[in-house]
């Protein structure tokens, strides 16, 4: 039993030192990553994430006229896959016809109901007018009849004769006015059958365009494309179950898939540096290896806070100048804006530049630390415009003893020039800044004149109220 401890102690010992030496952390070589100081052209950039649109479409309108036929809610029953190719007067869509379908019933019931009423006011109209006809026939028969005895009554007494006259005239008179009584009736019945039969009529255009809209609810192609659904305001799709707005009651797009622009948005610190006509290098999320080139069109001059953020943007639309059948709407593109290039100018990695009591600094190859002053930079490098010579080089990462590095500081009288260009530098910026946002004819410059057709407002007149 002793031997086996003295023989198996060593054996344990030796695992233990072997594991320590193997599993222990092995200290920092304090090896130097050196980069060279670049010089050349210097491009800035600013990089965004956008999504391919169509730059024009073809609306899939549902039926029209819902609204003349107080038809207010129509739901997509059914409609093909987002993305599917269509020919033209090909099957689309589906819409719900409950509501139009009541409605035609409705329509049906009360057009029923309509041609009862003209039949029995046409009835009534006639056994009226009838009526009227032989009450002035008997009227004529009458008059004739007491013509006869004032003729026969010439030998009479005057006095009798005067009566018979009396007589003729009074039913001269009543005949007079019977036919004129059935005239107001013949146009009293006219007026009466015409507003039963322009209701009658009314209903059964109505019944028509109903029939003929829901025809319509069965939504075809106009023409050959790919079927794009809608978006609503909150960016959700437009499918099935969805609400057909009957103001706007498109129900997809057909894009044209021949001219694509990606629609994307820049934060407010870095719209100032985007201008109509910069070109942009664009690449597709599915298709790493395509690039394509575009341009920017339009910028937006108002921001809008997108959901989910804070932070406020600005819509950019960028128009991609190649077609490739590959690309698709909705498809995420990373967009690379170049939005200045500066030329002979010297650049380092950003990772080279240090900061420390309000001054920038590198650390070089040769041991010190090195006063820079930097200017323009974009997402890797960042402009030296003085400290660095071309055959410089710099260390990307600080040492393990930068108090070790002497610090070699520029001459003030260069620093203080720089920063009066750069003072200079702004204040430009800002003039042409303000004079872009002013109307056509405006200047921020002192004692500049108002343009043609300004007026001033008197002293002490209210301001115009901001509608």
């Amino acid at each position: 039993m002793k031997r086996l401890v003295y023989i198996g102690l060593p054996v344990v010992v030796l695992i233990i030192a072997a594991l320590w030496y193997f599993t222990r952390t092995k200290e920092s070589t304090g090896e130097k990553i050196i980069a060279p100081v670049q010089t050349g052209r210097f491009e800035i950039n600013v990089t965004t994430t956008g999504e391919l649109e169509a730059k024009s479409s073809e609306k899939i309108y549902g039926p029209s006229g819902l609204r003349t036929l107080r038809i207010w809610n129509v739901e997509i029953e059914d409609i093909i896959p987002d993305g599917s190719l269509v020919d033209s007067g090909q099957y689309v869509a589906t819409l719900n016809r409950t509501e139009i379908s009541n409605n035609i019933k409705d329509l049906e019931s009360e057009v029923e109901k309509l041609q009862s009423q003209y039949i029995q006011t046409r009835l009534d109209t006639s056994m009226d007018l009838r009526s009227s006809r032989n009450t002035l026939i008997n009227l004529k028969y009458d008059l004739e009849a007491k013509r006869l005895k004032l003729e026969q009554s010439k030998y009479e007494p005057p006095a009798t004769i005067r009566q018979y006259e009396i007589d003729v005239e009074k039913a001269e008179r009543d005949l007079r006015e019977a036919i004129k009584g059935y005239q107001l009736q013949l146009e009293k019945s006219k007026a009466t059958m015409q507003e039963v039969e322009v209701s009658l009529n009314q209903e059964r255009r109505n019944l028509e365009q109903l029939t003929a809209i829901r025809e319509e609810f069965v939504i075809r192609a106009p023409k050959s494309g790919m079927v794009i659904y809608r978006r609503n305001f909150d960016g959700s799709k437009q499918g099935v179950g969805s609400t057909l707005n009957t103001w706007d009651n498109v129900v997809a797009t057909l894009p044209d898939l021949s001219r694509m622009i990606s629609k994307t948005y820049v934060n407010e610190i870095d719209i100032s540096k985007v201008k109509t006509g910069q070109h942009v290098k664009i690449g597709i999320d599915a298709f790493p290896e395509k690039e394509y080139t575009g341009m920017v069109t339009e910028v937006a001059n108002i921001g809008e806070q997108l959901n989910n953020s804070n932070a406020k943007v600005f819509e950019v639309i960028i128009e991609v100048n190649e077609y490739d059948s590959i690309l698709r709407p909705a498809m995420t593109t990373k967009n690379t804006i170049l939005t200045a290039v500066i030329d002979s100018v010297l650049y380092i990695p950003l990772e080279a530049l240090q900061s420390n009591d309000s001054i920038s600094y590198v650390f070089t190859a040769k041991n010190y630390r090195q006063h820079v002053i930097t200017g323009e930079s974009n997402e890797n490098e960042i402009i030296v415009r003085a400290g660095l010579q071309p055959a410089d080089e710099v260390l990307l990462l600080a040492p393990d003893n930068p108090e070790s590095f002497k610090l070699v500081m520029l001459d003030p009288s260069l620093v203080d020039q720089l920063k009066k260009e750069d003072e200079n530098k702004k204040q430009a910026q800002s003039r042409q800044f303000q004079d872009d946002s002013l109307p056509p004819g405006f200047s921020m410059k002192p004692g500049s004149a108002p343009p043609k057709g300004f007026q001033r407002p008197h002293q002490g007149a209210t301001p115009p109220r901001q509608r």
